[in-house]
Formats: structure tokens, sequence, C-alpha cells
């Protein structure tokens, strides 16, 4: 019993042994690895930073920021889209202001107007031993007379409902130029010459659209009737990320000549013609307004006298009721107005014309806008789709001018 039992602790003891250093080879293991690790990250360390003989290049993983649009030209175009959107609301602001100034100077002077009338012919009926009563009617129907001619004179010079007209306009192109702007960012990589073509733009619009009144207004009867020009020279400009020599051919040149003859003969010219018809008609009422109130102060001023007692009621009543009319015409109708609107609508075909003129002049045909990207933009500045424009191009190409009679434009 005592040897098995020694022989089991001698076989326990060698095997508790064995296994202690089984464990302590598993230790030495453990701790021997990051010894291991550490020697070869040592060595792949000196292998990568050699330059010599790493098989990366360094370099070909630096930015280059030459890829994207210059940060300044970026800067410059918020800052003229940040003016832009100003005058947008300047001329809104002021267009409403000026519009104003239209409906209450003409309910202002047709009161006096018609108040002065009105005390014309209770004078008259009054004369015959009437006194001082009569003399006060007298003098102030002549008083506000004189007052409503002044004031129908400078309402008549500066023609505000035209003036209105001229700031919804410049409202329009400013908003149509800040989208224009807006586009060219998204697009990305602008340059400097598209700095310089929006501030060309800008400066164009400034000056056929000025805001003061002084110094500075459009003439309102003008000696000729030409249409507005708010935009500076046609440059011609490919559109970004497109080729121009794609969609052009010698049908789409012909096709776009025809349109520009039928803009030139019909759209442009007729608009020319009825601005001017406008012009003569609103001169004319811009001149009988302040003589008829004036006459109207002259027959006033006369009521009661012995030798001129009958003409002088009947002229300082009907001139004054004639005059009242006359006014309410001229500005309640917006006669400047629509001399404004046919003189801006015959300057839109002007610029129509001028960009495909600019266009098919063009030799080099990389230069020039993509042709189907232009042929849509004609198609729908004249409310047309694509073959109904080139409907109008080939039945125009088949008549003479005179037996022209389709106008290009389905929108005005």
């Amino acid at each position: 019993m005592a040897t098995l039992q020694n022989s089991s602790i001698a076989c326990s003891s060698s095997s508790s042994s064995s296994s202690w250093d089984r464990r302590r080879g598993i230790i030495r293991a453990t701790l021997n690895v990051p010894r291991r690790t550490k020697n070869i990250s040592q060595s792949w360390s000196h292998t990568i930073t050699d330059k010599k003989l790493s098989p990366i290049n360094i370099n070909t993983f630096k930015r280059n920021d030459n890829d994207g649009p210059e940060p300044l030209v970026i800067a410059k175009l918020y800052a003229i889209l940040e003016a832009v959107a100003d005058r947008v609301e300047m001329h809104k602001n002021i267009g409403e202001q000026r519009n104003n100034w239209n409906s209450l100077l003409l309910t202002s002077i047709n009161a006096l107007t018609l108040a002065a009338a009105a005390m014309t012919g209770i004078a008259a009926t009054s004369a015959v031993g009437g006194g001082a009563p009569v003399a006060a009617l007298k003098l102030s129907s002549t008083v506000m007379y004189l007052s409503a001619t002044g004031m129908l004179s400078i309402m008549n010079k500066i023609q505000p409902s035209q003036l209105a007209e001229e700031q919804r306009n410049a409202a329009r192109w400013f908003k149509q130029l800040h989208n224009q702007i807006q586009t060219i960012i998204e697009m990305g990589n602008p340059a400097t010459s598209d700095v310089k073509e929006m501030m060309e733009k800008v400066l164009a619009l400034d000056k056929a659209y000025p805001l003061p009144l002084l110094g500075a207004m459009l003439k309102k009867f003008p000696a000729n009737v030409e249409p507005a020009v708010w935009w500076p020279e046609q440059r011609r400009r490919q559109a970004k990320g497109l080729d121009g020599k794609k969609g052009w051919n010698g049908k789409l040149e012909e096709e776009m000549r025809e349109i520009i003859g039928v803009i030139r003969k019909k759209d442009k010219a007729d608009y020319l013609r009825l601005g001017g018809k406008a012009l003569k008609f609103n001169k004319f009422l811009a001149i009988s307004g302040p003589v008829l109130t004036g006459l109207a102060a002259l027959g006033s001023a006369f009521v009661g006298s012995p030798n001129h007692g009958s003409w002088a009621v009947v002229l300082g009543v009907v001139a004054g009721a004639l005059a009242s009319v006359v006014n309410t015409f001229e500005h309640g109708m917006q006669v400047g107005m629509v001399f404004e609107m046919y003189r801006s609508n015959a300057g839109f075909f002007e610029l129509m014309e001028e960009s495909m003129e600019s266009n098919l002049t063009e030799k080099d045909m990389g230069r020039r806008e993509n042709g189907e990207l232009f042929e849509m933009k004609v198609a729908l500045q004249l409310g047309r789709s694509l073959s109904q424009l080139r409907d109008l191009a080939t039945s125009s190409s088949c008549k003479e001018e005179e037996e022209i009679e389709e106008f290009a434009s389905k929108l005005f």
C-alpha cells in the first residue's frame, strides 16, 4: 500500500510538474509574441519610410486645389448676387411708390378740377348782386384751376404710370440676372470672364432703368420710338459642359435665319408701330390737360364780368369738366405705361434677334452655344414647341415678305 501511494504521489507530482512546464511554455509564448511583433513592425517601418524602397508614392494622396473653382471668383459672384437681390427689392418698392403717385395725383387733380368747376357755376348763378361771396368763389376757383394746371403739368412730364412700368421691368430683368448667377455657381467652375459679364449686365440694367428722377430720368416723349435696351454688347458665350459643335447644321442655321426675319418684320415692327401710336396719343393728352385747366382758370376769373359773362361761364365750367375727362383717360388708362410696355416688348425681340445673329455669325463652331439647347431656348421664349418653331420657319421660307401673316411669338 505504501508503495502504491508513493507511486501515485510520484505520478501526480510528475504530471503536475509537466502541466506546470506546459503552462510556463504557454506563458513564455504569450510573453514573447509582443517582442516578435515589435521587431516585425520595426522592420516594416524601416521599409515603408524608405522612399526609394517604398512601392507607394505618398505625393499621390495630396489634394489638388486647382481642380475646383477659385474662391475669389466665387466670392465675387456672391457679392454680385447680393447686389442684384438688393436691386430687385429697390426697384420693386420704388415701382409700388410711383404707382401710388399715379393714383394719388390723379384723384387729387380731378378733385381740384371738379370742385373748381362747381364753384365757377355757383359763382355764375350768384353773380347778380352777389358782392363779396361771388368774388370769393371766383378767386377760389381760379386758384384751384391754376394749382391743378401746375400739378397736371408736372404729372404729365414725369408720367408716373410709365415710371412704375419701368421699375417693374427692371425688377423682372434683375430677377432673371439673379437666376443666371445662381445657375453659374451651381454648375461649377465659374471663371473671371463670368464675373466680368455679370458686372456688365448689372451696369447696363442700372443705365437702362435709372432710379432718380432729376437728371437721369428717361425721356417720356422721345422724338423716335426705339426698343428698350437693357443688356450690354452681346458676347459669344458657349454653355459650360456642352459642345457648341453639336446640334448645328445647315438646316438649323437656315431655320434661325427665317425666325430672325419673322421677328424683325412682324413682331418687333408691330410693337414699334403700336408704340408710336401710343406715344402720339399720350402727347396729345399731355398737352390738352393743362391747356384746358388753364382756359378754365381764365374763364373763372371773368365770371360775372358784364362784357365777358356768358363765354366766361361756359369756358370755366366746360373746360374744367373736359380737363377732368382728359386727365382720367391719360392717367387712369395709364397710356404712358402702355407705351413703355410696347417699347419693352420691342426690346425683348431685339435681344432675341441679336442673340441669334451672334451665334450665326460666329465661324468657330466650338464657340457657339449648343445648337439643340439654343433651339429649345428660342422656342420657349416664343411660346412654341420645337415642331411649331420648325413649321414657322418652313412656312415663312415659302412666302414673300408681304405674305407673312403669322407672328413669331405666341406669348404676347
